[in-house]
């Protein structure tokens, strides 16, 4: 019985025995058929080999009535509200070259300028995201919302007189750009998403890798600043200069100290630049399926996904174009703004650490902080924490260290010795932060009070004293040839 079993099998699995094998190159060909044969996406266009399907414009090249209309619309009615301020660009640079003595009105100006080109920019980056695998498209996005601070931070640095008369700007403008992520941004998501839907959930792949990188970033900018100040009290009592023979050991002061430091900072940027880079290649190849599969579902719950996968889309062209555009801009106002921060601090006496902490961060944020709050009110909470925590990632350990490197490479005193304060400020915000998205949920009562702490650290930094009157890190030196110049006095008299 088993034997005429086997012996039906046989036969019948084999009915086509007598018809002639297909030849490897017909094999080659049918497989090259399948493989070619077109894609098209929701809308009805071909999808080009090498673009995701949401990302298909269904034109190639540059088209300028497309380009102008597909701008105009921007990603969001917040968004499209933004471009109303496009006038301010041209009056911006007419005014800076035309009449270089207004000073006020140039940064003012200016300052509102950047804020529709870094939307361009941020729009730019966003159009060319959509085209991309998800995961490498969003760490390209992220990256490109940061060139506005990156570029900033470059002409900074670059005007700065080799005396470190930018670099508590650009030191506190690290530190702003963190919280103002952190809080303010991460804040107001919670609280528009909030208003919309009674609770929001998100994977705690994003939260949890995000939140302790920041630990580990915060630790390494703490570590400079906490070894200038542990060892300021003694370096300052300590002679400048020793008269003892050429055997004794100089001794121990602020100069040495300061050299130290800047050499300690030069180190860690090294290390934090490899954090980055390990952190890329976690995303985009060891975790990368983890975070495909919740940016997708993400996508799944947006309420209006039929409507953004409607909506006109740049091309290829168009994208690059429009990224090169807007660079140049905001490279423009960004040199039109530094030059005026040296009058609004000495003349205005806006408070150098208001200016880095406050002002500079929310400009050069604003085009992020708009998408991430429509993603949020989208109910995409996943999509609006990359946007949140990715760039205060890369602001510690990428655009901080690489500001520090260039200023290395340039002879200019650029160091992580930040002020205590507002390190101690950054460390407790990324625990208030790590404490709210650590049961994977938010709602609006979250979100508001964390603008409320962004608020608190605003108002405390109106107030706080500007490096050269006292300081925690590079104004010590200062303050202590003064103390003693007042002893001495005292002593005359």
């Amino acid at each position: 019985m088993l034997r005429a079993q086997k012996h039906y099998k046989s036969s019948s699995t084999s009915p086509n025995d007598d018809l002639p094998s297909p030849s490897p190159n017909e094999k080659t060909t049918s497989r090259r058929r399948h493989h070619t044969l077109p894609r098209f996406n929701h809308n009805g266009h071909e999808v080009t080999k090498g673009i995701q399907p949401q990302g298909e414009s269904g034109r190639s090249g540059f088209h300028p009535f497309h380009f102008l209309k597909v701008i105009g619309r921007s990603t969001s009615k917040a968004s499209m509200i933004v471009n109303i301020l496009w006038p301010f660009v041209p009056v911006a640079l007419a005014l800076h070259w035309a009449r270089p003595d207004l000073h006020l009105e140039i940064f003012a100006i200016s300052y509102i300028a950047m804020v529709p080109a870094a939307n361009l920019l941020g729009f730019a980056g966003q159009e060319l995201a959509r085209k991309l695998p998800k995961v490498f498209g969003i760490l390209l996005e992220v990256t490109l919302g940061s060139v506005v601070e990156i570029v900033l931070f470059m002409v900074l640095i670059k005007l700065d007189n080799g005396e470190g008369n930018f670099v508590p700007v650009i030191q506190a403008a690290i530190l702003g750009s963190i919280l103002t992520n952190l809080l303010l941004c991460l804040g107001l998501c919670f609280f528009v998403g909030g208003l919309r839907n009674e609770e929001q959930s998100f994977h705690e792949a994003i939260s949890e890798v995000g939140s302790g990188l920041l630990l580990v970033a915060a630790f390494a900018l703490l570590i400079p600043s906490a070894f200038y100040s542990a060892l300021s009290s003694a370096a300052s009592n300590a002679p400048t200069n020793t008269s003892e023979g050429e055997g004794a050991e100089a001794p121990y002061n602020l100069e040495a100290l300061q050299h130290d430091t800047l050499k300690i900072s030069q180190g860690v940027s090294v290390i934090l630049i490899f954090a980055f880079l390990a952190f890329l290649w976690f995303n985009a190849r060891s975790n990368h399926g983890i975070f495909d599969e919740v940016l997708e579902l993400d996508e799944q719950r947006d309420r209006d996904a039929h409507k953004d996968l409607a909506k006109a889309k740049l091309t290829l062209t168009e994208c690059i174009v429009a990224i090169a555009f807007s660079l140049a801009i905001v490279s423009l106002i960004a040199v039109f703004l530094v030059q005026e921060i040296e009058y609004m601090v000495e003349v205005k006496h806006i408070p150098d650490n208001f200016m880095g902490l406050i002002l500079v961060p929310l400009v050069e944020k604003a085009a992020e902080h708009l998408t991430a709050i429509d993603e949020a009110w989208d109910n995409q909470m996943n999509f609006a924490l990359f946007h949140c925590i990715g760039p205060s990632v890369q602001t510690a350990l990428l655009n901080a260290p690489l500001v520090v490197i260039v200023g290395w490479g340039l002879g200019k005193p650029m160091d992580l010795n930040f002020e205590i304060f507002f390190v101690v400020c950054l460390v407790l915000s990324i625990l208030v932060v790590g404490n709210f998205i650590r049961d994977g949920k938010s709602n609006y009562l979250e979100g508001m009070l964390l603008v409320l702490v962004y608020v608190i650290i605003a108002v405390t930094t109106w107030y706080y004293p500007n490096p050269g009157q006292i300081s925690s890190n590079h104004g010590a030196e200062g303050a202590s040839g003064e103390g003693a110049a007042a002893t001495a006095g005292a002593e005359g008299h």
